[in-house]
């Protein structure tokens, strides 16, 4: 399992879509925070916030995570990298867990330009806002936090959000890995997980008129209040945010694996 997740490290490295992920993540984490700088001065008017909202990494991350769960799956699935694997004397389980373990690597990756540019924007002290559009992610941090003098414990608390954010990402888009292996689609896997996402945001209407519904919701990482945490979160919700993601991948990954196990690769 070792050489396999090397393997996907060194061809993922490689591959020009990672690179293209990457930089359209960058580009839009830079625009992200030069629309909610420029909104509250006037600049801007309020109204495109909307446009705003599509720069983020909540939009952005649904579609583009997608993308790498294609490539390091459907693309292997094409090209019988993963026959040659099984052919080879590797098991199915570790090739389920090395593939979610590189997903999981390269969806660190493409998000870190949301964490390094938040925490630029954050570092001089100016007011960022994009209204009602700031529903969850690194653009709730930055306009939550913004205008304010960070101490040092706060500075790695901050740290230690963003950090809990890539984890319920990565929690998110787990639903990935079984698509991609059961649909072997590039494009439905990007259209249904995409639509699936967007589902799972119309169902927070029912937590308020449904305790039971919004306590099983929030045994997933699309329970809202995740995508939420910010310096004022506190310790007990961020650990219970890394531990529902944690535990909601590993039942992810224990069903790729009994799909993948039934399924005859020729």
């Amino acid at each position: 399992m070792y050489n396999l997740i090397w393997a996907d490290l060194f061809k993922l490295r490689k591959s020009m879509t990672i690179k293209i992920l990457f930089g359209i993540t960058t580009a839009s984490a830079v625009a992200m925070a030069v629309m909610a700088y420029m909104i509250p001065q006037g600049k801007i008017d309020a109204r495109m916030a909307g446009i705003g909202f599509l720069f983020s990494d909540i939009s952005m991350i649904s579609i583009l995570g997608a993308v790498i769960a294609d490539v390091l799956i459907c693309g292997d699935l094409e090209n019988k990298t993963i026959h040659d694997a099984i052919a080879n004397g590797c098991s199915r389980s570790a090739i389920i867990v090395s593939k979610a373990t590189v997903f999981c690597c390269a969806l660190a990756f493409i998000l870190l330009p949301y964490a390094i540019i938040t925490g630029i924007a954050l570092s001089t002290g100016s007011k960022f806002s994009m209204g009602s559009q700031a529903v969850g992610g690194f653009l709730h941090i930055l306009t939550t936090e913004s205008g304010k003098a960070f101490s040092a414990s706060e500075i790695w608390k901050l740290l230690f959000s963003m950090l809990t954010l890539m984890i319920v990402y990565m929690a998110q888009l787990s639903v990935c890995v079984p698509l991609a292996l059961v649909l072997k689609k590039p494009v439905l896997v990007v259209a249904i997980f995409y639509g699936f996402s967007f589902f799972c945001g119309q169902l927070m209407v029912l937590k308020d008129s449904s305790p039971v519904f919004a306590h099983i919701f929030d045994c997933t990482p699309y329970g809202g209040n995740y995508i939420l945490v910010t310096l004022d979160t506190g310790t007990p919700d961020i650990l219970k945010a890394i531990s529902v993601s944690l535990t909601f991948m590993l039942v992810i990954l224990a069903f790729s694996y009994c799909l993948f196990r039934k399924s005859e690769i020729k």
